[in-house]
């Protein structure tokens, strides 16, 4: 239910694909997919834990590609006239 009210207030599924270089490795890249319910285009959720990722996680940031969706649109939500209960 939590998710639904989210996305009555225009958040999305966001989804970040994060490179990252390994710590031991520089010259090497790992990849760390994040997803959770965001704001587009503010994207705070995303901003919130890439600055815990800069101050926390000793891999360093080498790019991060971004796809967000919105999952319910106006036309989805309609009101209905009728409701019937069957037992």
């Amino acid at each position: 239910m939590a998710n639904l009210i989210l996305q009555l207030k225009d958040y999305r599924l966001t989804t970040a694909e994060i490179l990252y270089h390994l710590p031991d490795h520089p010259s090497l890249l790992q990849t760390y997919l994040w997803q959770e319910y965001d704001r587009a285009p503010e994207f705070p959720e995303l901003y919130r834990f890439l600055d815990f990722w800069t101050r926390e996680i000793e891999g360093r940031l080498h790019s991060v590609r971004v796809a967000s969706k919105k999952l319910i649109t106006p036309e989805d939500i309609r009101m209905c006239r009728h409701e019937f209960l069957v037992n």
